[in-house]
């Protein structure tokens, strides 16, 4: 469920707390969790309804001036069955915090190199990725790719892996190191 970025900062601030989705399949379930750039979303009561059954208050807690607005965006969205969906900003996502960790101690540092060698397996890469990375912050991922012989999308795949370990951050174009990623690349390398 994608959600522009001045409407996840209403549900951040609590100006906001139900949205409206039209879509043939559903992407969240109630009860659980939708990760997000503000942070993560905690997903309510889900409940299918026509158009016609959208009432000016529940257009207004989704962030519509009035009624005339829903019906407005409701005409750019994809055919399917609308659902209204109850949100909420639960809190910061775990691996932003780790990501922005700069100073890990030794044993995280440790228990990240293990989880490296890991990944790794039979075939180091993630060092390899982690030195491009730092290299040449901002760059196409196809560039990277291309760089170690890899097709982009088996380069995002590497670097997706990595940032699940708190260790690199999407950019608008490329990625860069985390903090994190900084200090577990210098103590790789002994420094």
């Amino acid at each position: 469920m994608l959600i522009k970025k001045e409407v996840l900062d209403a549900i951040k601030a609590g100006e906001i707390d139900l949205q409206f989705r039209r879509w043939m399949r559903r992407t969240v379930k109630p009860g659980g969790t939708l990760k997000t750039r503000v942070g993560i979303l905690g997903i309510g009561e889900i409940t299918r309804l026509e158009p016609e059954d959208v009432t000016l208050a529940d257009a207004k807690r989704a962030g519509f001036s009035d009624l005339e607005d829903f019906f407005a965006w409701l005409k750019t969205m994809k055919p399917g069955e609308l659902d209204r969906i109850e949100v909420c900003y639960v809190g910061e996502d775990p691996l932003i915090a780790l990501a922005n960790d700069g100073n890990p101690g030794a044993d995280a540092l440790r228990e990240a190199e293990k989880a490296l060698i890991k990944l790794d397996g039979k075939a180091p890469w993630t060092r390899q990725t982690l030195e491009l990375i730092e290299a040449h912050p901002g760059r196409l991922a196809e560039e990277l790719g291309r760089e170690i012989g890899l097709e982009k999308t088996k380069f995002k795949a590497k670097v997706t892996r990595l940032k699940a370990l708190g260790l690199t951050e999407s950019l608008e174009t490329g990625y860069r190191l985390s903090p994190r990623g900084e200090a577990v690349l210098s103590h790789l390398r002994g420094t």
